[in-house]
Order: C-alpha cells, then sequence, then structure tokens
C-alpha cells in the first residue's frame, strides 16, 4: 500500500511511502487482538483493594455468650462475620490482574489492528517536525490542516520528544506516542493514526523481529 507523505501544514510533499504488507496488509486475527487488549486493560487496574478479614479486625476475642442454652446460635467473638463490625468472609485482597503472554501474540495483534486501520483509509504518514517549545496552538492547528481535529488522534513518533508529547497533553482526543509504546488498544481506540515519516522503518523493524 502506497501513501503520500504530508507536511504538517496539510500539503503534500510529493513523497510517497509503502506501507510493509507483511504489517499493514495482512489478515487480521480478533482474537489476538482480544488477548492483546484484554491484558492491557488488565495492567491498568490498581489492584490495591483489600478487606479486613476475621485475624484483622480490632476488637475482643472474648467469647460473647456460653455455647448451649441460650436459645440462640452459637457465637464465638465479636469478630465473627455474622455481627456488625466483623471480618468480612473471603473480602478482595492485593493483587495484580496481569497474565503472561506470547510475544508473537501481541506482534501479531499490533500488525492486525494496523491491517484493520490500512483498510479503512485511517493512517496519515507525515514529515518528521518538532517544535522548539510546547505548543498546543501549533499541535490544534496540525490537526486542523489535516483535516482530523474533530477525530480521536494518535501520532506515532520515531523517538520521544517532549515538546511534542506537552503540546498535545492538554488535548483529549489527542494522543502521542513513541513507537516502543505502541500498543493494540491504542491503534483500535484512535479513529485515525499518524506516523511520523521516520516512525515506520521502526514500526517495520519491531514487528518484523522473530
Amino acid at each position: 500500500m502506497e501513501l503520500t507523505v504530508y507536511k504538517i501544514n496539510g500539503e503534500t510533499t510529493g513523497r510517497k511511502v509503502d506501507l510493509d504488507e507483511s504489517i499493514f496488509g495482512i489478515e487480521p486475527n480478533d482474537h489476538a487482538i482480544y488477548l492483546d487488549t484484554k491484558l492491557y486493560l488488565a495492567n491498568q487496574r490498581q489492584g490495591t483493594h483489600a478487606a479486613r478479614e476475621r485475624s484483622q479486625v480490632s476488637g475482643s476475642t472474648r467469647k460473647l455468650k456460653r455455647q448451649k442454652g441460650t436459645g440462640g446460635a452459637r457465637s464465638g467473638d465479636i469478630n465473627s462475620p455474622v455481627f456488625v463490625g466483623g471480618g468480612r468472609v473471603f473480602g478482595p485482597r492485593p493483587r495484580t490482574y496481569g497474565f503472561k503472554l506470547n510475544k508473537k501474540v501481541k506482534q501479531l495483534a499490533r500488525k492486525s489492528a494496523l491491517s484493520y486501520k490500512a483498510v479503512q483509509e485511517k493512517i496519515t504518514v507525515i514529515e518528521d517536525f518538532s517544535f522548539d517549545k510546547p505548543r498546543t496552538k501549533g499541535y490544534i492547528e496540525m490537526l486542523t490542516k489535516l483535516n482530523v481535529f474533530d477525530k480521536k488522534t494518535l501520532l506515532v513518533v520515531s523517538e520521544s520528544n517532549n515538546n511534542v508529547y506537552l503540546s498535545a497533553r492538554n488535548l483529549g482526543q489527542a494522543k502521542v506516542s513513541s513507537v516502543l509504546s505502541l500498543n493494540t488498544y491504542e491503534i483500535l481506540n484512535a479513529q485515525n493514526i499518524l506516523f511520523v515519516e521516520s516512525a515506520l522503518p521502526v514500526v517495520n523493524q519491531i514487528l518484523s523481529a522473530e
């Protein structure tokens, strides 16, 4: 697939780039996408939830009443889960929700997501650029010139660029990601993906590696 390279002012550079068919033109694997997205969302969970169980509640361990002869159910100490203020039975404990996923499955998921975007013609390639300082107004102008300002966009850069990142940080629908941190969820969550020209060879290198 051949795409035109644009300037940040919306004009064409006169150059074109070829998208690697082994990355942007495969038959998407929906199950791999599901697994990788599930892993990403699971890793976003803090897992710090906790509840005090019977042994952790502060209270006396004195037996409340004698075992037999009261006409009611037998009971132990005040920390019993059946009493108000007692411990919780099988309460939540801190844990991690992540799970293991093979590297090749992750690669297949990202290739599948990129292939979906390529088929939908939602990928735009722009020439390399940078800002002297964080400029949200300049980032808005770029998105407007490229006709994607009203869309949820993901800009993929070849390496971390702090000024570009800070320029987009206050825009709710704009996100900047380096190639190394590109993931399936962000690809699918964006309506349009903007690739900096120098990022494409890095994408090819990462997703083509065995």
